[in-house]
């Protein structure tokens, strides 16, 4: 649950209202009582630039159409919508504005664009243009960010297919393949960017889509002077497949395995941010050892992630040993993790109101062995590899930025603690119990390639202290909550009475009916904030599912932190962010 300070949000709605009139805004209530308010496009600019001080970073920026949602009481008509979602660390609080798209002279629905107050807008715009055909007037380069050039539409409307079914038959004749070849050219004059200077001829370089460093399919066309960076533009959506369109057509429960290939390296983590964004709709309350065990799987699959980051950031630097180690210690994590859910990589083991079974006969033994021996391997590791003198040689000041540029960007997680900034959800807003337990925010202060990785190291010490207590502290109790929106109810007790066995097969069917309203719940995943924005209209699925990912921002900020510096160093720069393209792309 949020644990917002509703003291503080009143008194910056009544700033609000004090400067701008309350006449000028609607007030919309939702369910994870975030202050919420509508406005006029003519009072974006000023409202935005008054909330800026109190809110530095833009977390979020999306669109939602609303043509076909029922259940709008108390909110302003519009066709589609732009929500502003903002997020202040030292108050530890958010706000969220939102805006209906008008038609204009120049575009069907437009709104201005916010990017001379937020950097990292930039791409958010250009999302919601790309999904929705929101039109953000002055944006400095709109043009598509997550579907080809060539793309006939708008991908999250609701008139546009759901399913492949629902398409003509793809086919790729040379005529069009060369059309498609022609429309991914890079033109540097449509960047902003010069051919040539003071006689100095530029040279202009495809850094992948497939490249081993940029870590999946992840283009970055690069301006060179000689091996130097003059500029950088990142070139996502390779791997777009439509996550937040299949969370709209698929049920409540059965969309869980699909947030596991969000961070494909945070298994059941994805699950949790969903599921408590459901179960706020809900109303649903977790038993507290679903909590525990939620908790403990998380914390272990945060370890697997960085276990990843660690060895093929140090490979990436150029030592070939320590990702074999690595990569067989989370070989032995994914045995506990199969052990207990059944899955590896993708268990998708949680579920609305808990987890999918108890633990089994066994398991405290698997996590205590391992978690009794890591501490050694982690040692073992610095030596090997954070203490090597080439790999402190090309990471330490390199990739540089403060807490500052950090939050402009919209940078959460690992990379905002390098910086500094102790700012950790787990702690500032505890969810899913972490109230309970014992552990601190690692911090460091460089904000450079080797701190990025320092902080990640030391997280998965303070993750083998979470497990530990969960390990100890194990309570008693079911598993899953008894709440009739739970899904699918315990299978167990299918065989006492018709009545649960009906409930059983209805919410396996068609899933359950979740209340009408909007809510979101961010929990601090393995690479930064990371949550779902869900609207319910009363149904059986999903009216608008918002993902917002840590790794989106992350790479928005590469062509301010490599600008200057070598190829190599961008590699570092790269390694260090630690994203998976499933993330961004979603």
């Amino acid at each position: 649950m949020l644990a917002v300070d509703q003291t503080t949000g009143l008194t910056i709605v009544a700033k609000l209202f004090e400067e701008f009139g309350a006449q000028a805004f609607v007030v919309q209530k939702t369910v994870d009582d975030i202050p919420t308010l509508w406005i006029q496009a003519e009072l974006l600019h000023p409202v935005l630039t008054f909330l800026k001080p109190h809110f530095p970073m833009l977390y979020d920026l999306f669109g939602i159409d609303e043509r076909l949602r029922e259940h709008r009481e108390g909110q302003p008509e519009s066709d589609f919508t732009v929500v502003y979602h903002l997020l202040s660390l030292t108050e530890n609080l958010d706000i969220r504005i939102k805006l209906a798209a008008q038609t204009s002279a120049d575009a069907e629905y437009a709104v201005p664009t916010i990017t001379p107050l937020w950097a990292n807008a930039n791409w958010y715009e250009r999302e919601a243009w790309d999904m929705f055909g929101i039109s953000f007037t002055d944006h400095p380069n709109l043009y598509r960010i997550l579907l080809p050039p060539t793309w006939v539409g708008h991908a999250l409307r609701k008139d546009h297919p759901a399913r492949a079914t629902e398409m003509e038959p793809f086919s790729l004749n040379e005529t069009k393949q060369a059309e498609e070849q022609e429309a991914l050219r890079f033109r540097p004059e449509e960047w902003g960017m010069q051919t040539s200077k003071d006689g100095t001829e530029y040279m202009f370089l495809n850094l992948g889509p497939n490249h081993p460093s940029v870590h999946g399919v992840f283009r970055i066309a690069l301006q060179l002077d000689g091996e130097v960076v003059v500029d950088a533009v990142p070139d996502i959506g390779y791997h777009h497949r439509g996550a937040e369109k299949m969370g709209e057509r698929q049920s409540w429960p059965s969309y869980m395995p699909y947030t596991d290939r969000i961070d494909y390296l945070g298994g059941v983590m994805n699950n949790l941010p969903y599921c408590l964004s459901v179960e706020k709709l809900a109303g649903i309350e977790v038993p507290e050892k679903a909590k525990v065990i939620r908790i403990m799987l998380a914390e272990l699959f945060r370890i697997s992630s960085h276990l990843v980051f660690y060895g093929t950031f140090v490979q990436d630097i150029g030592q070939m040993s320590p990702v074999f180690y690595m990569f067989a210690d989370r070989e032995r994590l994914f045995g506990i993790i199969e052990a207990i859910t059944g899955g590896r990589m993708h268990p998708a083991w949680f579920r609305i109101g808990g987890v999918a079974a108890d633990l089994p006969n066994g398991w405290e033994k698997l996590v205590r062995d391992f978690i009794d021996s890591m501490p050694a391997r982690l040692d073992h590791y610095d030596k090997m590899a954070m203490q090597n003198s080439i790999l402190k040689n090309r990471t330490i000041g390199i990739g540089k930025y403060s807490a500052e540029e950090a939050i402009e960007w919209g940078v959460t997680g690992p990379n905002l603690s390098a910086t500094g900034v102790d700012w950790d959800l787990r702690k500032q807003r505890p969810y899913a119990g972490y109230d309970q337990f014992e552990f601190d925010v690692p911090i460091a202060h460089n904000g450079d390639c080797y701190d990025r990785a320092v902080v990640r190291i030391e997280e998965m010490r303070q993750s083998l202290r979470i497990v530990r207590q969960c390990l100890d502290n194990m309570p008693e109790g079911p598993y899953k909550s008894d709440h009739r929106l739970t899904s699918p109810p315990p299978k167990e007790n299918t065989m006492h009475d018709i009545e649960t066995l009906i409930h059983h097969f209805l919410h396996t069917s068609w899933g359950p009916a979740i209340p009408a309203g909007e809510a979101c719940v961010p929990i601090e995943a393995t690479k930064g904030l990371n949550s779902y924005h869900l609207i319910s209209d009363g149904g059986t699925t999903s009216y608008r599912t918002r993902i917002r990912t840590p790794s989106f921002p992350h790479l928005q900020q590469i062509p301010l932190i490599s600008r200057g510096l070598m190829i190599a160093d961008l590699i570092a720069i790269i390694a260090s962010i630690d994203f998976v393209m499933a993330d961004v792309d979603r």
